[in-house]
């Protein structure tokens, strides 16, 4: 360890000072180019369908999911012709049963993919199947306007911008049918992830992504977002549940840091905006489709909503003493989708320019009883080589990274007890993009 790395001598304990935001310029172009009458009229097209339920008719041409799907087929293949072949699109088709279907059904998951220059996969979800409060009703007019026509309108306008975007990693949006009677197209596809061995490094679900009012509460807040993610992983191996107990790893699971990324990019491009970190997988009793990634071991999270609205979710539509109920535009807050699609635009576009991450980054004097923490990595063994890295650093009842250090060596030493603080590095580029961060591990 070169004694010239042991650095901040003078610092007894970590204060935050100025946040200095590096924003690249073509990143905040693509975030202001975001269009609100895109997003309405694509949401209003959807409602127009009538019902996008997994039961509902698969070959009118005009209503139900079979209509819907090829909807979103010729979406993204007029946004593929403008993109000089860097996009193409597909339908992917798979059986599915489930308990709250006893019929066997044959539905279609829409994928656009836009190819980058490496083997990096970048996944952003939503589904576009509804219901209303029948879930087996395939007839009922379920318009699905937030649940979740506001994620597929976000993805949507996501993909006309990136369309003509040269990218690093390949980021594929996923439009899932099945979700509403046991996240089917969600399965197939992490089936496919991971028998096909992609280099899935990260999946953004986007599921009610527009409504900004809570019922019951009469609260309102088009300025946080919350984002979800496992802490134990679904996927965990007796190896790794050892040295997460050594390391007191709970909180920093791969799904974790995804998480915090997405927060500090979010921050970083859109403006009045909050992302709130929840500890959980999903809510109480519920799920969504990021859910079956994770159980593949890929990290994986959920944005969604601050406030819930029980009087549009999985009801029909009515008026009942003064209170509109089902899922309708009027339901919508456009502002807040705008951001929340600027959220995951400049979270995806950020993580498709960055290097790959750091390997074996340690915590290599673990064992050892000193004041200094000594932390080690590797140069990624793919893609471009990075400038240089960033540490991150937080104390250990921080849910958040406080500082961030940079250094072009793999290796530094901080007067730090490594026993009050947590520690991770990310690779950075030239133009600053940094790379998701990898948690510094020690070991006996």
């Amino acid at each position: 360890m070169k004694s010239s790395l042991l650095i901040f001598l003078l610092l007894p304990s970590v204060v935050l000072g100025q946040v200095i935001d590096n924003r690249d310029a073509s990143i905040s172009r693509a975030v202001q180019a975001i269009s609100v009458s895109n997003m309405k009229q694509t949401v209003d097209d959807l409602v127009r369908f009538n019902t996008r339920n997994n039961l509902s008719s698969q070959t009118d041409p005009k209503q139900g999911i079979g209509a819907a799907a090829q909807y979103l087929y010729n979406r993204l293949t007029e946004y593929a012709y403008v993109s000089n072949g860097r996009m193409s699109v597909e339908k992917i088709t798979y059986k599915a049963t489930a308990p709250r279907s006893e019929t066997e059904l044959e539905l279609e998951n829409v994928v656009a993919t836009l190819k980058g220059s490496d083997e990096r996969v970048i996944a952003l979800l939503a589904h576009y199947d509804s219901r209303g409060g029948n879930g087996n009703d395939g007839a009922a007019f379920a318009p699905g306007a937030n649940d979740d026509g506001s994620g597929v309108a976000a993805l949507l306008e996501i993909a006309r911008i990136l369309s003509t975007q040269t990218l690093g990693a390949t980021i594929k949006l996923m439009f899932l049918s099945g979700e509403e009677h046991g996240l089917w197209g969600a399965r197939q596809m992490a089936k496919i992830a991971a028998e096909e061995g992609w280099n899935l490094i990260a999946v953004l679900n986007n599921d009610m992504i527009g409504n900004a009012e809570g019922s019951e509460t009469a609260t309102h807040d088009n300025t946080v977002l919350r984002v979800f993610s496992e802490g134990i992983p679904f996927s965990e191996t007796d190896a790794q549940r050892q040295q997460r107990i050594y390391n007191a790893a709970e909180n920093d699971s791969p799904a974790r840091q995804l998480a915090r990324y997405v927060k500090e990019l979010g921050e970083r491009y859109v403006a009045n905006m909050t992302l709130q970190l929840i500890y959980r997988t999903d809510r109480f009793g519920r799920g969504g489709d990021h859910t079956p990634f994770s159980r593949e071991g890929f990290a994986a999270v959920r944005l969604t909503e601050v406030n819930e609205n029980y009087d549009r979710t999985h009801q029909d539509v009515a008026e009942r003493e003064g209170i509109r109920y089902g899922d309708m535009p009027w339901g919508i807050d456009w502002e807040y989708l705008r951001k929340n699609a600027g959220v995951n635009l400049a979270s995806a576009y950020n993580m498709a320019l960055a290097p790959f991450i750091p390997e074996n980054v340690r915590l290599s004097n673990a064992s050892r009883l000193t004041n200094v923490a000594e932390l080690t990595w590797q140069a990624p063994q793919q893609g471009n080589k990075p400038k240089g890295y960033y540490v991150l650093l937080r104390r250990t009842d921080v849910s958040t990274w406080e500082r961030k250090i940079f250094t072009a060596d793999t290796c530094m030493a901080l007067p730090l007890s490594k026993d009050n603080y947590f520690f991770a590095v990310q690779s950075v580029d030239e133009e600053g993009h940094e790379s998701l961060s990898v948690f510094a591990i020690g070991g006996r």
